[in-house]
């Protein structure tokens, strides 16, 4: 495994130096992360797939604001949809995004409860 931690091999190519496109790139994707409803609909498809019914109950927001949020997170790549009859079903479109919402709750938890922090 690299020094960057990646689980797949093929991160191995990377350069151990992130550039300015990967800078940009991060930068957008944490600035979707930094609306609250956005966070938890993120959150609650770490869970697995979901309809936009059970995400407007799981983030308890309503319908057209989840919808709106989906499709910011759809054309930002985060997410991926598919058809299920007369249902779309989304769910996250990698490792990644799910590893680092779960990171960054946690943190929040550390502030909020006053645990300890750590390496």
């Amino acid at each position: 495994m690299s020094a960057r931690m990646h689980l797949s091999p093929a991160h191995d190519a990377h350069p151990q130096e992130p550039g300015s496109a990967q800078f940009a790139r991060a930068a957008d994707v944490l600035g979707l992360l930094a609306d609250r409803t956005r966070l938890a609909l993120l959150h609650a498809l770490g869970k697995g797939e979901a309809d936009v019914t059970t995400l407007t109950a799981a983030v308890d927001a309503a319908r057209p604001a989840v919808s709106q949020h989906l499709a910011k997170l759809r054309l930002a790549g985060l997410v991926t949809a598919r058809k299920d009859g007369r249902h779309v079903l989304y769910t996250l479109a990698d490792g990644h995004l799910a590893r680092l919402v779960t990171e960054a709750l946690s943190h929040a938890d550390h502030d909020l409860s006053g645990i300890p922090r750590h390496d």
